[in-house]
């Protein structure tokens, strides 16, 4: 395929991308694009196709085997043995590796873990919402939902407060892609290397606290992973950082961006608003449906094919880097009747937001609880809540992989009687 005739894949797909990958999707199931950075990423636009390629071995998770390809396009620097400093983590490896590391992890985010953190993560949101004006229009993402995620994992990892102001900073410098990074602002490794920093010095503090005093009955997650052995194969520190930062990205960006994109698909869809309104026992399967409509990851993190693999009677080339596009997969019609619609009554509402296969997101049951407690508590606390600006004045954050507005300006109306 000549390069001219390659689409280039946007940093920032606006307002609706889903119409570009309905465009995309009735041409292609599978499609080579380019990034304005240089880029060529093989992009797998269907249901059936991305839930197949996210659990096919013959795709690696290792970035080292396309180092040459990001670091031409500045999404990595240095070089390729040097990938481990910042990158070696669950994300981004393949078994054995990836099948240690999830046995030493997966037990501090079981679902029922997770789901007795639920009255505190409802106390820490409604705390939030007790600090916004009634009447007042107000910044969603600032105000409330980033908030509330980070303020969460800092909780559930043992973040002190001092030490939470600047992971915003940090996180929007990773994610932001090359080409949209602004002169002055944070870049990509700098972000990295701040939040590894920060990390590698908390680390050496638990540990100091663990060595002079008794051990909390209740400990939080990073303490519980510098503890965890497996045949008595402890976490190095390498493993434990790139972890801590891991948990911290994943289970903050995509937290934010599910309550901002759910809140807003739910304030330009009235009828969907207003049932979830009446029947509020819905607010599970309408977090489902939020994710499958506007989900918060756009991307799957990235893949490399180790050979040539045929997807959809696309071959897709040894060597090349590949995602999937969740925001495609949930608005396909061969899996999803009426796809475009908003329904959160729907019955087919198995999306792949989170993944497939054994690289399904570990914080998948965190996300959800928060999405759902995040959500009822804003709806049932200010029911008149509006949409502060018209949908298209919105800005997007600059990212290929995470769905999500910079703001959301809401109106709120005045709180229950």
């Amino acid at each position: 395929m000549n390069v001219a005739t390659v689409p280039v894949l946007p940093t920032e797909p606006g307002p609706d991308p889903h119409r570009m990958y309905a465009e995309m999707r009735e041409k292609h199931l599978v499609l080579l694009t380019r990034e304005p950075n240089g880029l060529r990423r093989w992009l797998v636009l269907g249901y059936a196709e991305g839930r197949e390629v996210l659990a096919d071995a013959r795709f690696s998770k290792d970035p080292g085997l396309a180092w040459d390809q990001l670091r031409d396009a500045g999404y990595v620097t240095g070089e390729r043995d040097q990938r481990a400093n910042y990158l070696y983590h669950l994300a981004n490896t393949d078994p054995p590796a990836h099948t240690r590391l999830r046995r030493l992890i997966g037990p501090a985010f079981t679902s029922r873990r997770m789901e007795q953190l639920r009255p505190r993560v409802r106390q820490i949101a409604e705390r939030l919402l007790d600090q916004l004006e009634p009447l007042s229009t107000v910044d969603l993402v600032d105000s409330y939902s980033h908030r509330l995620a980070t303020t969460v994992m800092c909780e559930i990892l043992g973040v002190p407060d001092l030490d939470r102001r600047s992971f915003r900073t940090w996180a929007t410098a990773m994610l932001t892609a090359p080409e949209a990074a602004v002169d002055g602002a944070m870049g990509k490794a700098e972000g990295y290397a701040a939040m590894r920093s920060f990390f590698a010095e908390l680390i050496v503090r638990k540990r100091d606290a663990l060595g002079a005093g008794p051990r909390d009955a209740r400990p939080d997650v990073l303490t519980t992973l510098m503890e965890a052995r497996e045949d008595t194969n402890p976490l190095t520190e390498i493993e434990l950082i790139s972890t801590a930062m891991l948990l911290m990205s994943a289970g903050q960006e995509p937290t934010v961006n599910l309550i901002n994109n759910g809140v807003l698909a739910l304030l330009r869809h009235p009828d969907q608003l207003a049932l979830l309104r009446r029947e509020t026992e819905l607010i599970a399967e309408a977090v489902e449906e939020l994710l499958r409509y506007d989900p918060p990851v756009q991307l799957s993190t990235m893949r490399v094919a180790m050979r040539d693999v045929e997807i959809a009677g696309t071959v897709i080339p040894a060597g090349s880097v590949v995602a999937v596009a969740l925001a495609s997969t949930g608005r396909d019609s061969r899996q999803f009747a009426d796809a475009d619609r908003l329904d959160i009554t729907r019955s087919d509402s198995a999306h792949l937001a989170f993944g497939h296969g054994i690289h399904h997101c570990l914080g998948a049951p965190l996300a959800r609880m928060q999405g759902q407690v995040g959500i009822a508590a804003l709806l049932r606390r200010f029911p008149d809540i509006q949409l502060g600006c018209r949908p298209e004045d919105l800005r997007w954050r600059p990212t290929r992989i995470m769905r999500g507005p910079v703001e959301l300006p809401v109106r709120l109306g005045s709180t229950p009687g």
